[in-house]
């Protein structure tokens, strides 16, 4: 089913460089260049869906600014809106993990086009008009003081204009303190209806936690997400708020899940035992599946399925995209996830 519902979304586009297979930084003498960033990432999955999502960003002109751009049009992204200058595209360098060794990235991304962006680049009013949804994260703010004030005019437009707007906190503790976290995210979160967290962003954002939890050892007390969720909505207000809720065996195995909580219920996905091939973007992959199911109409307990069973297939997928159908979501969400081939 396809649709021309616009759906806006604002932040970094990064250029990834990465060793080949599992190789660690160190033993790698090629790098892969890909393309990826949480709100791209999440317009690339909405393309996919059959949607028109128009990604905002800034990025240079040069042959490395339209690549960036390039990596998006070919999926079916609407690019029209990104603001061309600036001298750099930010960089990140990821090492996959395996077995009990973490996945590493480190940043390059300092005066990148978007982190030297001003708030007069972006004509709000504009780039929303007749958007059925507005997204963005908790990265974007954190670039700079104003980035900040770029995104929440974002946020204070879509809420004037009455569309919806929902923001993954992904708190990146290499980009701002707890402290200007709380400062910056609890002024922004004023305008947002849906917030989507997982079992580390709450703390380290708001100082609000589940009790009886260990995210290093892989033991969560899934009931303590319930009071994280309510005293998150009673906070800020927020029409729903998702909290994503990985069980860490190791950098390979992961038990993955979610809960939806609006207002009245909780509602908790069932559970993946994920091997993954790639989890980068997979916070991504689940915020444009709930963003598609909500758009949709579909209820809080639908939403959520839909948002995990996608974000459960993002992890088979190198790269930061997500690049699977709505069907295919539906086809896992229903209750075939057997893996078989399909001929």
């Amino acid at each position: 089913m396809s649709t021309n519902k616009k759906i806006v979304t604002f932040g970094e586009l990064m250029l990834r460089l990465a060793p080949e297979g599992y190789y660690r930084f160190v033993q790698a003498d090629k790098l892969g260049a890909t393309y990826g960033g949480g709100e791209a990432n999440v317009a690339v999955s909405l393309a996919n869906y059959g949607y028109n999502p128009v990604f905002v960003t800034k990025l240079p002109k040069h042959e490395i600014g339209q690549a960036a751009v390039n990596s998006l049009r070919k999926y079916g992204v609407d690019t029209t809106e990104i603001v061309r200058g600036g001298d750099r595209v930010g960089i990140y360098f990821l090492e996959k993990g395996a077995s009990q060794r973490p996945s590493k990235v480190i940043y390059d991304r300092a005066g990148s086009a978007i982190a030297m962006a001003k708030p007069e680049d972006f004509n709000w009013k504009e780039i929303l008009k007749d958007a059925k949804w507005f997204h963005t994260t908790g990265i974007t703010p954190a670039l700079n003081d104003n980035c900040a004030e770029i995104t929440l005019d974002a946020v204070k437009t879509a809420k004037e204009m009455g569309v919806p707007v929902s923001i993954d906190l992904n708190y990146r503790n290499k980009l701002w303190s707890k402290e200007k976290a709380k400062e910056v995210m609890t002024e922004i979160c004023k305008y947002v209806d849906v917030c989507i967290a997982n079992e580390e962003d709450a703390k380290d954002v708001f100082g609000i936690e589940a009790e009886n939890t260990d995210i290093h050892g892989g033991k969560l007390d899934f009931e303590g997400y319930k009071e994280v969720a309510k005293k998150l909505k009673d906070q800020f207000g927020f029409d729903k708020v998702a909290i994503t809720l990985r069980e860490s065996i190791s950098a390979n195995d992961n038990n993955w899940s979610a809960m939806l909580y609006d207002g009245e219920d909780y509602h908790f996905s069932k559970k993946y035992a994920l091997r993954i091939v790639d989890r980068v973007g997979g916070g991504d992959s689940f915020g444009a599946g709930l963003i598609s199911a909500l758009v949709d109409g579909k209820s809080s307990r639908d939403a959520i399925e839909f948002a995990v069973a996608a974000s459960a297939l993002k992890h088979s997928i190198e790269g930061d995209y997500n690049l699977v159908s709505k069907e295919e979501v539906e086809k896992l969400a229903g209750g075939d996830g057997s893996g078989r081939v399909q001929r």
